[in-house]
């Protein structure tokens, strides 16, 4: 992983902060599979937004350290979100704004293996 971080908040909650590779599936926003996307996680705690992020299908996500902590751009932009999950490319380039979770992942919400229909 290239790197990560957390913010507790005042009132006992955390941001988490990763950069994570981009799953294959998603939608067409700018990025490939395999490019390296800022993912944003609003929850309780850390243990509460990595299971977050799991649940989800990104299995491979762990915090070691705390080396790229959220910015306060980041802090806001997480906590003005409904959902508390944002993602956009990292690096950076230029103005990008933040996407929904759901715009990473792809119609079905899941970045794991495709389910068979029942």
């Amino acid at each position: 992983m290239a790197g990560g971080g957390f913010c507790r908040l005042p009132n006992g909650t955390v941001v988490v902060a990763l950069t994570l590779t981009r799953p294959s599936g998603g939608t067409g926003t700018g990025t490939g599979p395999g490019a390296p996307v800022r993912v944003l996680v609003h929850a309780a705690n850390r243990a509460r937004a990595l299971t977050r992020l799991r649940n989800l299908g990104l299995r491979a996500v762990y915090l070691r350290g705390n080396d790229r902590p959220p910015t306060p751009d980041e802090i806001t932009a997480v906590l003005h979100h409904p959902d508390g999950l944002l993602w956009r490319a990292a690096p950076q380039a230029g103005q990008e704004l933040w996407h929904p979770i759901r715009a990473l992942l792809g119609p079905a919400g899941y970045a794991g293996p495709a389910r068979p229909a029942a």
